[in-house]
């Protein structure tokens, strides 16, 4: 066929073929397909139940709920709330009395239904709102009294004498939103009968979540504070003092379970802390310990009270904390509006409270005020006319004695306490070359020295006398703690023939002081010296006999030893070099939003033992709990991560053998979080096998130990703790995964709270009989106690280390100040510093002890 000319002016000539794209020479290369994606491990499936052992009827915290109605169905909304402008609200707690509001102004337009609110982003009805997409306006008094009339508070920028008609035509500090509700998705009530067979999808936990809910939002319209799943009653019968201005709330914790035995509802007691309500005077005194109120430190008492709700009197009305004045009361100066086109009058805060608003003030005057206004339009309010609204939360990190008075108030005694056994010691090790350090401890040194070898001797431990008593110059005491430390190493230099084996620190007041950091990363990670920091107050016999547990094992010896590993009979372990790891990861306080979190990894050494561990941790990305350091390839041929360590110290350590069987228990992880677990962390564990040697192919058993739950065991005819041992796989176990609760320990005091395993993945193909003793066992090697722990050893010790670590840098959360908050900055993610390695000498050490 001819062609046609593009201007269409008749047929042409046929164009020449085009030439070949490539040389003749040339084979084009077949192209791969795209590697298939791997399937996703998922949690196994229940094996079988173990059957050792003598069994015995448990009562627990769980209630049986009946569902009538299956065939139900939950509607979820989506909740967005905005102002006026259109600027979306962030602040928190608003949403539960915005959509009060909108339930009360709008219930004809919604068809009279009922809601559950989650008070952020969700909502959920049972059957169908009128419309899928609904607006409101609804307008929000902050007024918490009508008793107003003139008592408004001195405003830098408006007037407080506005008149009461004007005040009744546009209330007080109102404010306006723009409530948009938008269906979202349906949630069949079916889901939860799937999920009591053992079939768990997205809408059986959507659908426990409503439940959850629905719970929560009763308690909320009673006036609870709400923290997670567990709510508070202002009932201060609920309330225990801990010092300094905190006190202890006891509340409950609640959440719907599917279990073998059906849906159950978990109730348990629970917790939280809140600021001492009441006078903010009264609090800021006791918080700092002052005598009176002209002797606090004020810029303590404006972190402390930053953010924290105030009422205020005469008016009863509620203020938010935005700081303090910079001046005393009775020389603040603010601009007060007159009537008509009066110039302003400049006032101090104590006259305008004292003359124009008729209000006694008694020590006010010399103390700096509240403000509750704006950074550029302050609002100042004298510190006597403010009461702490009760149910604050206290978010910051308890100290030593708040701690420890806690668990003394709110713990419930069973009638018997356990005897503790002492024998002595398997493998006692000689304690030479060491010397006692003392930074300024009022104490008796050469007593203690005494005191501490007669102890060593009951245990069966060889020690020697100190080279050197070495006592800090009382003129350092006031110098910052890492001057204390590099001039307390120049007295050890001076006064020792060479480097000790062992320093015994004496602390100069409580063990979390703060020359306890500095001390030990200059011991652990410059000289590779083991130490041992202790209490200057606690000097008896049974302190010092604990102290030297954590000796011996720093200083390579055993304290105690399972009769299994002697024969070696441990089931399974023995049968192949088995490693064992315990994985955690701690994070900063709540309140520390930048502060980088911490992972540990312990592994197990000298297999068949199943008692020997050390340690490597890392820094990483604030609140991310998945271990990123486990495998970190930086070159071909070099893998800087945490398990390559791991490994090669285990190779060394047990005679030249890999692990044929790898056992990770893994703690601090929500149910949520176990696909993780198995597809990412244990992927990068797989990957360092790899990177050793490709052909390598261990198999892997993982754990998951929940200690953060709730459920609780009983004996029904006695007040006493279950028996140490106790394992509960039936009933109250997930209704298919793989789970069991294991009471290892003696509840010496309270009620024990058993551990929640969940077998993820067992390669290995354990019997759950053995796999439930190996887990026992692991119970019983800690060794800083002569008896069973709550929970596997690897586990304690990774939560030990971690926290060591952290102390070896002061990290500061910049939160408030920086403008990288949560970790980013305009270029990026902000770099996480990077914690100090351990000195060769100790690295394989359990220093963490």
């Amino acid at each position: 066929m001819d062609s046609v000319d593009p201007d269409g002016s008749g047929p042409q000539e046929a164009l020449p073929p085009p030439p070949p794209v490539l040389p003749p020479d040339v084979v084009p290369v077949k192209l791969e397909e795209p590697a298939k994606k791997k399937p996703a491990r998922l949690p196994m499936a229940r094996r079988g139940m173990g059957s050792k052992g003598q069994k015995i009827q448990l009562l627990t915290n769980h209630f049986k709920v009946n569902v009538t109605n299956m065939e139900g169905q939950f509607y979820h909304y989506s909740v967005a709330l905005l102002y006026e402008d259109g600027r979306p609200v962030e602040a928190k707690g608003v949403g539960r009395k915005v959509l009060d509001k909108v339930q009360q102004t709008y219930s004809s337009e919604l068809s009279g239904k009922e809601f559950a609110y989650d008070g952020e982003k969700s909502l959920f009805t049972i059957g169908q709102l009128p419309l899928n997409k609904h607006e409101f306006t609804v307008v929000l008094e902050e007024v918490t009294s009508s008793r107003n009339n003139g008592n408004v508070s001195p405003d830098a920028g408006g007037s407080p004498n506005d008149t009461d008609r004007k005040r009744m035509r546009r209330p007080y500090n109102s404010k306006t939103f723009i409530v948009q509700i938008n269906f979202a998705a349906k949630i069949p009530m079916q889901a939860i009968a799937s999920a009591l067979k053992g079939v768990e999808t997205e809408s059986s936990q959507e659908a426990l979540r409503v439940l959850d809910i629905i719970l929560r939002q009763h308690a909320a319209k009673q006036g609870c504070l709400l923290v997670r799943q567990s709510f508070f009653h202002n009932d201060p019968k609920n309330f225990v003092e801990l010092g300094n201005g905190v006190l202890g709330c006891r509340g409950f914790h609640s959440s719907f379970r599917t279990t073998q035995g059906g849906l159950s509802l978990n109730i348990d007691v629970s917790t939280t802390m809140i600021i001492q309500p009441g006078p903010v005077i009264d609090f800021l005194i006791n918080n700092q310990g002052a005598r009176d109120p002209f002797s606090l430190d004020w810029a303590k008492a404006k972190r402390v009270l930053k953010n924290l709700r105030v009422k205020v009197s005469p008016t009863n009305q509620e203020y938010k904390i935005t700081g303090l004045s910079d001046q005393n009361c009775k020389d603040q100066l603010f601009q007060l509006k007159q009537k008509g086109d009066a110039e302003p009058l400049e006032i101090t805060v104590y006259d305008y409270f004292v003359n124009h608003r008729n209000i006694e003030l008694r020590y006010s005057g010399d103390l700096p005020c509240i403000n509750v206004g704006k950074p550029k339009r302050p609002t100042y309010i004298p510190l006597e006319l403010c009461t702490l609204v009760s149910l604050q939360r206290y978010t910051k990190a308890l100290t030593s004695f708040q701690r420890s008075s806690l668990v003394e108030k709110s713990r419930q005694k069973p009638q018997e306490r356990m005897a503790v056994l002492a024998h002595k010691l398997v493998q006692p090790c000689k304690i030479e070359r060491w010397a006692l350090v003392n930074f300024n401890a009022r104490s008796d040194m050469r007593r203690l020295v005494n005191d501490l070898m007669r102890c060593a001797e009951a245990k069966g431990i060889a020690i020697e006398d100190p080279h050197a008593v070495i006592e800090e110059d009382r003129q350092m005491s006031r110098a910052p703690p890492i001057v204390r430390v590099e001039k307390m190493f120049e007295e050890i230099q001076s006064k020792l023939p060479g480097a000790p084996k062992f320093l015994l620190c004496v602390l100069p007041e409580r063990k979390n002081c703060a020359v306890y950091g500095p001390w030990k990363r200059k011991n652990l990670a410059e000289f590779g010296i083991v130490t041992q920091c202790m209490a200057p107050q606690k000097m008896n016999d049974q302190y010092l006999t604990n102290l030297l547990l954590k000796i011996n094992a720093k200083l390579g010896g055993l304290n105690s030893l399972l009769s299994v590993e002697h024969s070696p009979s441990i089931p399974v372990v023995s049968k192949a070099p088995t490693m064992i790891l315990g994985m955690d990861v701690s994070h900063g306080s709540p309140g520390q939003s930048d502060i980088p979190s911490i992972a540990a990894v312990v592994s197990s050494r000298h297999w068949p033992l199943i008692s020997r561990y050390r340690a490597s941790v890392r820094t990483q990305s604030p609140k991310v709990e998945m271990i990123d350091s486990l495998y970190k390839r930086v070159s071909d041929t070099e893998d800087d991560g945490i398990m390559r360590e791991a490994l090669l110290d285990f190779y060394v350590s047990s005679g030249k053998r890999k692990p044929e069987q790898i056992i990770i228990f893994r703690d601090g992880v929500s149910e949520s979080q176990f696909n993780q677990v198995l597809n990412i962390e244990l992927d990068q564990i797989i990957e360092a096998c790899k990177f050793l040697d490709e052909k390598w192919n261990p198999k892997f058993v993982v754990i998951v130990a929940q200690k953060n739950h709730h459920t609780k065991f009983f004996q029904p005819n006695g007040p006493d703790n279950v028996p140490p041992g106790t394992i509960i796989d039936n009933k109250v176990g997930h209704p298919k995964n793989y789970d069991f609760y294991l009471c290892a320990h003696a509840g010496m005091i309270g009620t024990t709270r058993p551990t929640h395993y969940h077998v993820l993945l067992d390669q290995v193909g354990f019997q759950a009989d053995d796999l439930q003793e190996l887990v026992h066992s692991l119970s019983y090697v800690y060794q800083r106690s002569s008896t069973a722990i709550s929970v596997v050893a690897p586990v304690c010790y990774a939560h030990l280390a971690a926290t060591q670590m952290s102390t070896f840098m002061k990290f500061e959360d910049t939160s408030e100040t920086s403008s990288s908050r949560g970790g980013m900055t305009a270029a990026g993610p902000a770099p996480v510093p990077a914690l100090p390695r351990l000195e060769e000498k100790v690295a394989n050490s359990m220093f963490f002890c």
